[in-house]
């Protein structure tokens, strides 16, 4: 790769088979890449979507002892009342909202585009829905949190995602993220948007990954909101 050495590597795609009308932007975890989850949504495909899952960058992470690896933004801890890298996250969404207007001026409106992630991207998957202007069609948000908890007002948010669909998803055995904080961003979701649009499923036995099961969830859910529309 020529030129600047800090720009991330263009994103995993796995193309639409026909025009795409639609499109899922998916963010990978801590110290991953786009392939891994270009490669399990290929398996779930639908025709008219486009999956798109971008690169994060590579940076020192101060929870791996600075270590530079992929992150979207810095994890300094992994209790609830860690310190978090506020400029990061908010720097992060900004790049992700940047993604979403690329894929507009491709020609699919935001309200036909899905944003999900897994547990870091998960987290700024669901930080982005909830502070953008975009319109979108839904989350799938994976073994993560709710960033900046606090920094959202109590009680419902009024932006343009305040009906937003979510589908939050959470093994009963992650060592990680533990599962307790899946269920506390479950609450505090219900609390900001429609909580009848908000659904949390749990895997017995899951860990810190993924299922089949989860992959079918998210299958029926990508289908349910971004039917074809030809």
């Amino acid at each position: 790769m020529c030129g600047n050495n800090m720009s991330a590597p263009l994103p995993a795609i796995v193309p639409a088979a026909r025009k795409a009308t639609a499109a899922v932007i998916f963010l990978h975890g801590l110290g991953d890449t786009g392939h891994g989850w270009s490669e399990a949504l290929a398996g779930i495909k639908s025709p008219h979507v486009k999956y798109i899952c971008p690169h994060a960058p590579v940076m020192p992470v101060s929870l791996n002892m600075n270590m530079a690896m992929p992150s979207w933004f810095d994890i300094i801890g992994l209790s609830p009342d860690s310190q978090e890298d506020e400029a990061g996250i908010k720097q992060a969404a900004e790049n992700v909202k940047a993604l979403i207007d690329q894929e507009v001026k491709n020609g699919i409106p935001s309200n036909r585009i899905i944003l999900g992630g897994f547990s870091q991207g998960g987290a700024l998957s669901l930080y982005t829905a909830l502070t953008t202007h975009q319109k979108l069609a839904g989350v799938v948000a994976l073994s993560c949190w709710l960033p900046l908890r606090a920094s959202f007002p109590q009680g419902p948010i009024s932006g343009v995602n305040k009906e937003i669909a979510v589908l939050q998803c959470h093994g009963d055995c992650d060592p990680l993220v533990p599962l307790m904080f899946g269920s506390l961003t479950v609450e505090k979701l219900k609390s900001m948007i429609n909580p009848a649009n908000v659904t949390f499923r749990t895997y017995s036995g899951m860990m810190h990954s993924s299922c089949i099961e989860e992959m079918m969830d998210i299958k029926q859910f990508i289908d349910k909101h971004l039917p074809p529309v030809d």
